[in-house]
């Protein structure tokens, strides 16, 4: 492989001394399974307040028996949507997660959640939108949501904004 020359070393810090990195979480107390959350606002206002002009922002669930999709905010298709998990994955089937009997790794409160685990399979734990002139570039009918698999409970999304910051 040829390098024509260029010192890469040089050229990764000088890019790295042009980017500005910021996390952020948004704490949440979800109330049911399947239960989609709207995080759209509070992402578009971290964003707006890192001062990134041109990057991108990871929105990350910080839970097994969560997720964070993209979708349009239509409450007859987050219906359409849970139901469509609950027929892959039904809450009332045999999950060997749930046999409390051959497991070591529980606790007191622990809850019979296969479920959620294998909902879960089905969809991501991130995702990354584009910033570009400070925005979010979602279209139209897009807004990001945080899903709950399993029982109400407090919850913990992880938001890292990176990019080319904006003139001071």
């Amino acid at each position: 492989m040829y390098n024509y020359g260029l010192n890469y070393g040089l050229i990764e810090e000088a890019m790295a001394a042009q980017l500005k990195a910021q996390h952020s979480e948004i704490g949440l107390q979800t109330s049911k399974c399947l239960q989609f959350i709207d995080l759209t606002g509070q992402i578009a206002m971290i964003v707006g307040s890192s001062g990134v002009r041109r990057g991108l922002v990871n929105v990350q669930t910080r839970h097994t028996t969560t997720a964070v999709i993209v979708n349009e905010n239509e409450p007859l298709l987050l219906e359409d949507l849970g139901r469509l998990l609950e027929s892959y994955v039904p809450r009332g089937a045999e999950y060997q997660h749930n046999d409390f009997s051959r497991r070591i790794d529980i606790g007191p409160d622990e809850p019979a959640n296969g479920h959620s685990h294998c909902k879960a399979l089905f969809l991501p734990t991130s995702v990354s939108i584009n910033i570009v002139e400070g925005e979010l570039q979602l279209g139209q009918w897009q807004s990001v949501f945080f899903v709950e698999l399993d029982e109400g409970r407090e919850r913990c999304v992880s938001v890292m904004v990176i990019g080319e910051p904006g003139p001071d």
